[in-house]
């Protein structure tokens, strides 16, 4: 018998082969009450980050006219024992994402157990009733080796499968809509040709209703407002996909204050998902030169960019910190670079700048390794007799999502290098990048086979307290800027260690005043981009 383990401990049993049959008699009642109801039956393929979400936000529509639900919401997710957990707490309301903003858990437990337009289920049999279905299963970019995109590829895999399986399974009036993000040409060059094959082989003659509209999912406080309340882009494969998707989502979207873009063909939407995160990307990589020249001569590049914030027109320049994680920033890129080389066929290399600030940005986070080094040396110390503590684990400052975080690096690349690490985010109760390392996020794919010494962190486990954390440190790593990092007094946190320690800033979490206090207490002090700690140094030997 196997089982589902959610993070919580709880243990599920995967569905037996007889539970199949009664799973569909369960949806196909639903779905005819609901299409009693004039509601249109909405399929959302994939749990995660996004579709659990997704599937809460469009449960929750109502029709602008009657003020009714004008949806029913079919949540699917393969019942895997990694994932299968997701299906029975979602249809007890529970939300299977942890998330900071409280709408999340509101949202799914308003529409599942008060409106009762959203449930869930292991079953593709789902597909079969499905008016629209959006699509949010992963499109992973494989990185054979840390900072080195061109030996990378696209996991395709099991995203062609869910196209064959759409493609055996749906109506022939029914849209699918790709919300996941993949490489440009996917949608005319490999989904529409496995739904046309599947459709003729069922007999039948109707071209397949094939949409695409990228997700612009944000994490954090406002993690519904940025599917509900944000600008989409859309495209269709044909006239009447284009007319259904532009339908679908005026339906679900706050159009009125956030426009849709409509463009011509889904090559463009998907090439505009990739530019958009290729971009911003590229903006953090080209930092991280100015970053180091900061750091050798003296200068405070989070005083320098505050400057230059002061101008309108580069008002959203930004520090890029100890790596750039999320997942997308990560990888988006690298699904351009596939799909011209390999699904559409061309040989030149004309890619240099893209791939580029990906290497910069996967490798960054070991230079906060090689600053926690030096900090401890400068106070006699070395790393592998050290104790370090890690003060962030997520990708990004107050939300939980740990994906490819600078974090993670920087406590693989200490722990190669010998020290003991403790680990304390407010957000992240488990960190399974570690815990699950041999399995997560597939097996073999994890980052530790970048790095030696990496079995003892599957035992790793996140410091309940900050006070837990710095106990017994002789360093510490202020690796993300957590609300709750930004108000630390330099006294507690030498209290907390129980002597002086060395200090790392990766994130400008530290003003001069406290970098001032650290020494004073007999701290050694380093941050990324900030040359100007050396004078402050001075200043206190000197006093």
């Amino acid at each position: 018998m196997e089982y589902s383990v959610s993070p919580d401990g709880e243990r599920f049993t995967l569905p037996g082969e007889d539970e199949y049959a009664r799973e569909y008699e369960r949806l196909s009642r639903i779905a005819a009450e609901q299409r009693g109801k004039g509601r249109e039956i909405v399929v959302v393929m994939g749990l995660g980050f996004v579709g659990a979400v997704m599937a809460a936000v469009v449960a929750d529509t109502v029709d602008a006219e009657s003020g009714e639900p004008g949806k029913f919401v079919i949540g699917m997710q393969r019942p895997s024992t990694r994932s299968y957990w997701k299906i029975p707490l979602f249809n007890k309301g529970i939300s299977p994402v942890k998330a900071e903003d409280p709408a999340v858990g509101e949202l799914i437990k308003r529409c599942v157990t008060e409106k009762g337009t959203l449930t869930a289920t292991y079953s593709y049999d789902a597909l079969k009733l499905a008016d629209v279905l959006v699509l949010d299963v992963q499109c992973d970019f494989v990185k054979e080796e840390l900072g080195n995109l061109d030996s990378g590829y696209v996991e395709m895999g099991a995203i062609e499968e869910s196209f064959r399986i759409i493609g055996e399974l749906i109506e022939p009036n029914c849209l699918v809509l790709i919300e996941t993000t993949i490489p440009p040409g996917t949608t005319e060059y490999i989904a529409y040709p496995i739904l046309k094959k599947a459709f003729k082989k069922r007999g039948i003659e109707e071209e397949p209703l094939l949409a695409h509209s990228f997700e612009r999912v944000m994490p954090g406080r406002d993690y519904v407002k940025s599917i509900r309340n944000f600008w989409r882009v859309c495209s269709g494969i044909n006239e009447e996909s284009e007319k259904r998707v532009i339908a679908f989502l005026n339906a679900v979207i706050d159009v009125g204050n956030y426009p849709l873009t409509v463009l011509e063909r889904p090559i463009e939407s998907e090439t505009c998902k990739i530019v958009e995160n290729s971009y911003r990307a590229t903006i953090l990589a080209f930092l991280d030169e100015w970053s180091l020249f900061a750091e050798t001569n003296g200068v405070d590049l989070i005083k320098v960019l505050n400057a230059i914030k002061q101008r309108p027109t580069h008002s959203n320049i930004i520090f890029p910190g100890p790596g750039i994680g999320g997942y997308c920033l990560p990888k988006d890129g690298g699904l351009g670079l596939w799909a011209y080389r390999h699904l559409l066929g061309f040989e030149e290399d004309i890619f240099t700048i893209t791939p580029q600030a990906i290497n910069i940005n996967d490798t960054r986070s070991l230079h906060a390794a090689q600053l926690v080094r030096d900090a401890l040396r400068n106070m006699g110390k070395i790393m592998a007799a050290s104790q370090i503590a890690v003060l962030g684990a997520s990708y990004r400052e107050d939300v939980g999502d740990t994906r490819y975080s600078g974090s993670e690096l920087i406590v693989r690349r200490l722990t190669e290098m010998g020290a003991e690490i403790k680990v304390h985010d407010p957000y992240v109760e488990h960190w399974w990048e570690f815990e699950n390392q041999d399995t997560y996020p597939a097996i073999g794919e994890s980052r530790a086979r970048f790095f030696r010494n990496q079995e003892q962190l599957r035992e790793l486990r996140m410091s309940p307290t900050l006070a837990d954390a710095l106990k017994g440190a002789d360093a510490v790593v202020l690796a993300v800027r957590h609300k709750e990092y930004l108000s630390l007094n330099p006294d507690n946190v030498v209290a907390m260690a129980g002597e002086p320690l060395a200090v790392v800033d990766c994130f400008g979490i530290l003003d001069d005043r406290k970098i001032e206090r650290f020494f004073e207490l007999g701290c050694e002090v380093k941050g990324l981009g900030r040359g100007h700690i050396q004078r402050i140094k001075e200043r206190v030997r000197k006093a």
